[in-house]
């Protein structure tokens, strides 16, 4: 390791057990020098093994926040800035929830009350993070959020369903917000769009494996792990990205920039 981030203090929303993204970042923040506070959804601490990921961390906090509940917000911030004993350095924003694909509903026939909820937490939750933040003063100079996101945010996959909307929404608020805050404090606000990830959300789209089979064969390098998109969400914590904001980065292997390759021929021509 390199102490890319010693001395810096991050919150890292969104580590459920040991195949997300969030988790592995939280890891290599750690790793790297970090203080860390560990966050997620009620429901969602219960369900999960963050526990065993806070030990890993030097016993990082733990604290539960819905994130489209303001007062919870404020709650995780406030508690945040007394553990760390002043502002806050890097956030994670590792959030998605999708009410109609849990619902089986394709994109033609999405249920709108569902629609707005999947919005609320899949990308107003970063709006809502930001804010409370900016209204707390909780970031510190030239600090750095990141938001995960991915590519069907700008290209068609049918079974990602409402969630490419959600992610050009995500996408949207990054930049929005990314210029205010860099005017402001030049804090950086950037999405990662990752290749497709066996995480437990991943997992849950239908046809996933197919699809991450096609991936590997049209990326050049082949679809990025896990512990490759945490290895950059480091990087991008880190001051060597200081002059990066309201970016939506590809960590993808080259597939967002391939028409076709090869191996994808040749599997269409057996």
């Amino acid at each position: 390791m390199y102490n890319l981030l010693k001395g810096k203090k991050g919150i890292i929303f969104g580590a459920l057990n040991e195949q997300s993204i969030a988790w592995k970042t939280a890891q290599v923040c750690f790793k790297e020098g970090a203080e860390l506070v560990l966050t997620n959804a009620p429901i969602a601490l219960r369900m999960g093994e963050i526990n065993k990921l806070s030990a890993e961390c030097n016993n990082a906090p733990v604290i539960p926040a819905d994130v489209v509940n303001m007062d919870d917000l404020k709650k995780l911030f406030d508690e945040s800035m007394k553990h760390f004993g002043g502002g806050i350095d890097f956030i994670l924003h590792s959030i998605g929830m999708s009410l109609n694909v849990r619902k089986g509903k394709s994109y033609t026939e999405i249920d709108y009350n569902f629609n707005q909820k999947t919005l609320d937490i899949s990308a107003m939750s970063l709006h809502r993070v930001l804010r409370t933040a900016w209204d707390m003063d909780a970031l510190n100079e030239s600090a750095s959020v990141l938001a995960l996101t991915y590519i069907a945010a700008q290209r068609v996959f049918p079974d990602y369903n409402e969630m490419a909307d959600a992610k050009a929404l995500l996408e949207s608020v990054a930049r929005s917000f990314g210029y205010y805050y860099g005017v402001r404090k030049k804090v950086r606000v950037n999405t990662v769009s990752q290749s497709p990830t066996k995480t437990t959300a991943g997992s849950g789209v239908k046809g996933f494996d197919g699809f991450m089979s096609y991936a590997e064969k049209m990326s050049p390098l082949g679809n990025a792990s896990a512990e490759d998109c945490a290895n950059y969400c480091a990087l991008l914590f880190s001051d060597y990205a200081k002059m990066v904001t309201m970016q939506n980065l590809f960590h993808d292997g080259g597939f967002s920039l391939t028409g076709v390759t090869t191996q994808v021929i040749e599997q269409m021509e057996k």
